[in-house]
């Protein structure tokens, strides 16, 4: 399920949400992805960025579809117990919004 999420991103994502590409890496188990948010638009790769990104985050898939498909909002203690781990959770925050979510 995650990775249709990430297939249907590029068409989702509001142009121009980031004013300079923004580098997000995910992690979700066998999952690895880095999307580029920028003022054009979202381009997603395999794997690690080729740098350092901006923001990292892992999480299980489950997690992700949570939050992604039925609005549940990661509150502090998601993080806490480490069910998300981030280096930049208000990037996150960032991201879901270009997405309109």
């Amino acid at each position: 399920m995650s990775e249709a999420i990430f297939e249907q991103l590029a068409a989702g994502y509001k142009p121009g949400s980031f004013s300079r590409p923004t580098s997000f890496y995910f992690s979700m188990d066998n999952i690895k992805k880095t999307v580029v948010l920028g003022p054009e638009g979202c381009r997603i790769q395999e794997g690690k960025p080729d740098g350092e990104a901006d923001c990292v985050c892992k999480m299980a898939p489950e997690m992700f579809n949570r939050i992604w498909h039925e609005g549940y909002r990661p509150g502090m203690k998601d993080f806490m117990s480490g069910a998300i781990k981030s280096n930049a959770p208000g990037l996150l925050q960032e991201f879901m919004q270009a997405f309109g979510k």
